[in-house]
């Protein structure tokens, strides 16, 4: 077939637009990591944490506002009244709370989240107590 026509090469999926076959996909909890919308904030002066998740009914800030999308001159803390600049980012609500470096020792305690370690923990008081009553019953 002799054609005239130019031979057109394949594009290059080498580019950036293209990322490799064998790259790993960001699963959905690093793209939460990732995604500064969904951090807490913390005021270092009182304790208080912003969730973006609740928001702040006392000043009528609705669910699902980010702390960066609040007006940094008129937003303060709804304990303290500390300004904007107090607040410290304390990442997403299901980070494991800890050094990074550190997660990975002991017996898989350092990896679970701090509501999941208020259960471990408030789990085995209740256990205890339990056994505990559970003496009384024997004779």
């Amino acid at each position: 077939m002799g054609s005239d026509a130019p031979q057109v090469d394949p594009p290059d999926q080498s580019g950036p637009d293209h990322a490799p076959d064998s790259a790993p996909a960001i699963t959905t909890a690093e793209a939460v990591e990732v995604d500064p919308a969904t951090h807490r904030f913390e005021c270092r002066s009182c304790g208080f944490v912003y969730d973006p998740a609740e928001g702040v009914k006392k000043f009528g800030i609705e669910a699902g506002t980010p702390f960066l999308a609040l007006d940094p001159v008129g937003f303060r803390c709804p304990v303290c009244r500390s300004r904007m600049p107090a607040f410290m980012d304390i990442g997403p609500r299901d980070k494991p709370s800890g050094f990074e470096e550190n997660l990975n020792f002991g017996f898989g305690v350092n990896r679970l989240t701090p509501g999941q370690k208020n259960v471990l923990i408030f789990g085995g008081f209740a256990l205890a107590i339990a056994f505990f009553l559970s003496l009384y019953s024997l004779r």
